[in-house]
């Protein structure tokens, strides 16, 4: 535990913590809407934050948070009114971030590509305390989201048709985890990196998806996969001195193989379960709720 004496370990632990709760907690949406590419697009963009912040001599986190909330509403536009040439729009947008991010940079007094790699793969030792205070507060409003109207982003997820006809405010809630994907992206970039960060906000729930059906479980248990990669990576790559995004990804994927290999003999001995409480002479049909409900197959 010698790392926790020195503070850029103490303030990439911290990070890393915020970056394993936010990322997953946004990402069940995203898998849930299948936008699960959304937060790689994101961070396309985040990186004209990036280089203006070298730019203009401003913070690149919360420059990058304003680019990308920026760019995640105009994704969200594209997405309600560009029905035919949708797809190129958001190809311009997601290649002009990143040439927008190089250009910057290289404009910048002293700026050069080399700059970006940290925000780019993750950087432990790079994380400075503005870095952490704007993490936590970024963090903050993504939990405060996720977990506060998780009913209604959860029901929009899964059915807009049907979420519109209850009278929830379909589209700002679509904007809301637009611009909350945004902000989640800006949060991880410092410990995952922007070209990485997707990665995180998808494979956890992936993984937690093959032990549970149910969206509290399926949540709770990707936060804490996110949690433990994302420690584990960072204290893995402090003590082998390996890039900490790519090492925190590589255990988010081994993870998802594991609980992978695990669900299978896990969903037959339910399924002998449910068969053995079902009482003798019923009808096979009539035990199907019964055995998703040992699955684990309920909402919020």
């Amino acid at each position: 535990m010698d790392f926790l004496d020195y503070a850029f370990m103490q303030r990439a632990l911290l990070a890393a913590v915020l970056v394993g709760v936010t990322a997953p907690a946004i990402g069940i949406y995203l898998v849930q809407r299948r936008q699960a590419l959304m937060g790689d697009g994101i961070g396309h963009v985040a990186m004209t934050g990036v280089g203006l912040g070298f730019l203009l001599s401003a913070s690149p986190v919360w420059m990058a948070t304003l680019v990308s909330v920026l760019g995640a509403v105009l994704m969200e536009l594209i997405r309600w009114y560009g029905r035919t040439r949708g797809d190129i729009a958001l190809a311009m947008l997601f290649y002009g971030g990143m040439a927008g991010g190089v250009m910057f940079i290289n404009l910048a007094p002293g700026g050069s590509n080399a700059n970006l790699t940290s925000y780019l793969f993750g950087s432990l030792s790079t994380v400075s305390p503005s870095d952490v205070t704007a993490i936590c507060l970024l963090a903050g409003f993504v939990v405060l989201v996720t977990l506060g109207l998780r009913r209604q982003l959860f029901a929009v997820s899964q059915d807009e048709e049907f979420a519109r006809v209850t009278g929830l405010p379909v589209r700002a809630l679509n904007l809301l985890t637009a611009v909350t994907a945004a902000v989640t992206v800006t949060v991880a970039m410092r410990v995952v990196g922007l070209l990485l960060v997707s990665a995180l906000m998808v494979v956890p729930v992936a993984a937690a998806q093959q032990l549970s059906r149910s969206f509290v479980a399926t949540f709770a248990i990707a936060v804490a996969i996110g949690v433990t990669v994302t420690i584990g990576g960072t204290v893995t790559s402090y003590y082998q001195d390996v890039p900490p995004g790519a090492t925190i990804v590589l255990l988010t994927i081994t993870a998802f193989l594991v609980l992978t290999a695990l669900a299978a003999p896990l969903a037959r001995r339910r399924a002998r379960g449910a068969a053995a409480a079902r009482p003798v002479g019923e009808p096979a049909e009539c035990a199907i709720p019964a055995a998703r409900e040992a699955a684990g197959e309920v909402g919020v």
